[in-house]
Formats: structure tokens, sequence, C-alpha cells
């Protein structure tokens, strides 16, 4: 199967499709989560800090056989990582636990904390290779700007909620100067029956002899969107990746973009995401 690459505004070429293991429990799980994507072509996995699975991400593509250079490998900071000196010591405990001598793509996960010393710190690994390239993941508040004022080096990611019903098209004209691309958690709006089952997917999935949700991946592989929706159903992982033998017009692309509808799947505010996620600090 073809898999479609991006370049960066770094220059660093990302596969454009992955799988996350988000909620995937660590060991076996994460493992052969892993195991199977990378076996049918998929190189591309997004991990975090916070989903405590990193050891099994690390052990799964050491163990697959692929050369390191051929796997790509995105991970983000918590906030109680934050900070100058901080964040460095943090990304070298990233590196063991990944068992990898460098990152592919580390975000910051969140918008809290010392979130400007972070991203000094992670320009520093930039430099001395540490990390391949740097982004962010959640900020879309006015902090999105504090940290574009102060980057030496622009993010080259912004991951973020975004699905046909919540295109994002504001947050990608807020960051087009500075070519960085949106990278999209919950691509299939957290698997909303009411988007995926939308008429025009279902109509647009008998016409390729897809899935509702093929047509919807396929849709944001079009757009320019990195994409690495969710599943340990290795059936599924297959059929998820299975989008690169057929290509959507440009009036069904059009037709897509009208369901926008700013619908968002995730209503958390600034206000209770800091109560809830800015306290809790992930395990070693």
């Amino acid at each position: 199967m073809t898999q479609a690459y991006i370049t960066l505004n770094d220059g660093n070429k990302i596969p454009q499709f992955g799988i996350g293991v988000f909620q995937v429990p660590e060991g076996e799980a994460t493992y052969s989560t892993v195991k199977n994507a990378l076996e049918i072509g998929i190189r591309h996995i997004d991990t975090a800090h916070a989903y405590q699975n990193e050891r099994s991400v690390g052990k799964a593509v050491k163990e697959s056989g692929i050369p390191r250079k051929d796997v790509w490998i995105t991970t983000k900071l918590w906030p109680s990582e934050y900070g100058e000196g901080k964040t460095s010591e943090a990304i070298d405990k990233m590196l063991k636990r990944l068992d990898t001598d460098y990152i592919d793509l580390l975000l910051l996960h969140q918008q809290f904390g010392d979130y400007i010393g972070a991203y000094k710190d992670m320009e520093k690994a930039v430099k001395d290779g540490r990390v391949k390239s740097i982004g962010l993941s959640n900020f879309e508040s006015e902090r999105l700007e504090e940290v574009l004022a102060i980057a030496k080096i622009p993010p080259s990611v912004l991951q973020v909620e975004c699905h046909p019903y919540y295109q994002q098209n504001e947050l990608k004209k807020r960051v087009e100067k500075y070519d960085t691309r949106i990278e999209a958690w919950y691509p299939i709006g957290h698997g909303d029956k009411a988007l995926i089952n939308e008429p025009l997917f279902t109509k647009l999935g008998q016409k390729y002899g897809k899935t509702n949700v093929q047509i919807i991946l396929r849709w944001h592989i079009q757009e320019g969107t990195i994409v690495f929706p969710r599943s340990t159903n290795p059936v599924h992982i297959k059929e998820n990746f299975e989008i690169f033998d057929f290509e959507l017009t440009h009036d069904e692309m059009e037709q897509i973009r009208k369901l926008d509808s700013g619908k968002r799947f995730f209503l958390m505010t600034l206000e209770e995401q800091e109560k809830n996620l800015g306290v809790w600090t992930p395990e070693d």
C-alpha cells in the first residue's frame, strides 16, 4: 500500500497517515497494535508521555526489523515537564522510555504551565540532534501566538481536533504564514454516528467501493491534514490504511467542506482543562 508523505517547514518528511495509541494500555495491547500497523505499511506512530505506553511503542518499533529511519515516532511532553532545563531532562527520559536515539516529532501536549521555557528547550534539542521536528498540540487560544512570537524554529505541526464537522479553517489561517501543518485527532469525530453516517459519505462510499470512514480519511489526506486514527483491531487498522487507491474529485471535496458546522466533540473550556489536566503528573 502506498504511503503519502508531507514535507514540513523544517524540510523533514512526515508520513501523512499514522496510527494513534491514545488510551491503548501499556504492554501487549500497545505492542501488538504498533506491530500490526508496521506490518501493513504504516510508518507513523503517535504516542505521548501521558498515554503511559511509550515503552511498548519503542519495543515494537525496535523489534519490527524496520530501519529506525523509516519509522516516524511522534510523542508529547506533559505540562509538569515544562520549563528550561526541566524539559531537557524530560526529553532524555523520553528517549530512554522509547529506547531510541532521537524523536522524530516532539509536541507540547497542552497549553498550560511554562510552555515558553519548554519550547526553548525543544529548540535546543533540535540543535543537538535529540529531536528532528517540534510542534504544538491543543494550542488554540492566544497562547498559540505567544509561542509563535518567541519561536526561533516555527512549529512544524499543530495537533488539534479536526474532522468534517470542525475543519479548523480559522486556525489554519493563523498558522499559514509559518507553513505549520495541521494534525487531526478525532479525525472521524470520535466515532460520532451522525458524522460517519452522513448521506454524502454513504453515497461516495458506494461510488468508490469504500466505507464511510475511508471516505472521511481520504478527505483528510487530500486536504493535506496528517491523520492517525486509533484502532487496536488489525482488520480495522488495515482497512483505515486502504485509502490510497482512489481520489475524491474537486466537487466531492467541496461538498464535504460544506459539512463544516463548527461542531466539536471535545467541549471542555480552557479553565476546565487547566483544572483537570494541569495538575496530573504522568509516571516515568
